[in-house]
């Protein structure tokens, strides 16, 4: 495992950690703001989602690397299968990819959306996601954009989430057989699972993200209570031994949905924290 306790250059902020992925949240700094706060502190880059891009990609990613980072991931496809899929899913796909192209971003981040309607389980709404996802693998590849899927926590199975281990994903990825789709591990949604080590193992080089916070012991909403790196129950450095003994060297990006405690501290101090908490705790 690599040593973090004076090294903070794979350290990465997703900007939700900020409360950027939802109005009203968050303090509210430009995007300039951010970038010049994570650079000061020695962060090693930044993942953003699209809400916060608008049009402004190209322009985006040229002053994250000005500063000394990189944009390591973009958040996220519109979901692909499930109720909530939009209508213009296709089209929306297609932009997000465009979007992690213009960033300069190899990574972009694929969350599935849940149950297919008319359907019961997960296992043919995985079928079904193979197939949409074999639609845009080959665009994606020619944009320079892999495509991560993230398996989400049980717990949001039916509406977010038709995976919800490393080992769905790595199902998914050996039926669409394309080397451009991997595997995003993030903690909150994986902490609990004891067969990660051997799904890590099995996904070797298909683990293109690792995402850090921590699950607090009385979570109190499912989507946006996670906790700082330490407060919770999670073994942090157990979970990144999984994924880095398979050769994973990528970045460590902090990803805290936090509305009652997080997003209501200074920015200043939250990413202060951060550093503070990866020296430590990951």
């Amino acid at each position: 495992m690599r040593d973090f306790s004076e090294d903070t250059s794979a350290l990465v902020l997703n900007t939700a950690t900020l409360g950027h992925n939802l109005d009203g949240y968050g303090a509210g700094w430009p995007v300039e703001r951010v970038i010049d706060a994570c650079a000061a502190r020695g962060f090693g880059g930044i993942v953003f989602w699209r809400r916060e891009i608008g049009r402004r990609a190209l322009e985006i990613g040229n002053r994250v690397r000005a500063a000394g980072l990189e944009v390591t991931g973009l958040c996220r496809t519109p979901y692909l299968v499930g109720s909530e899929r939009l209508a213009n899913w296709l089209d929306e796909t297609r932009a997000s990819i465009d979007m992690a192209a213009e960033l300069g971003t190899s990574v972009l981040t694929v969350v599935t959306g849940g149950t297919e309607p008319g359907t019961k389980g997960t296992l043919e709404t995985q079928k079904i996601l193979a197939d949409r996802l074999g639609k845009f693998v080959e665009y994606a590849t020619e944009r320079k954009v892999r495509l991560a899927l993230e398996p989400l926590n049980p717990m949001f199975g039916g509406n977010r989430t038709c995976i919800m281990t490393v080992r769905d994903a790595l199902n998914i990825c050996e039926m669409v057989d394309h080397d451009n789709l991997g595997i995003a591990v993030d903690v909150y949604h994986v902490w609990w699972d004891s067969n990660l080590h051997q799904s890590c193992a099995s996904a070797g080089s298909r683990i293109v993200g690792f995402h850090l916070c921590d699950w607090l012991e009385n979570t109190t909403d499912m989507l946006l209570d996670r906790g700082m790196m330490g407060d919770g129950v999670a073994d942090l450095r157990a979970i990144r031994n999984a994924v880095e003994s398979n050769g994973y060297s990528g970045p460590c990006e902090v990803e805290i949905f936090s509305r009652e405690k997080w997003w209501r501290i200074d920015p200043d101090i939250v990413l202060s924290m951060i550093v503070e908490r990866f020296k430590q705790f990951c």
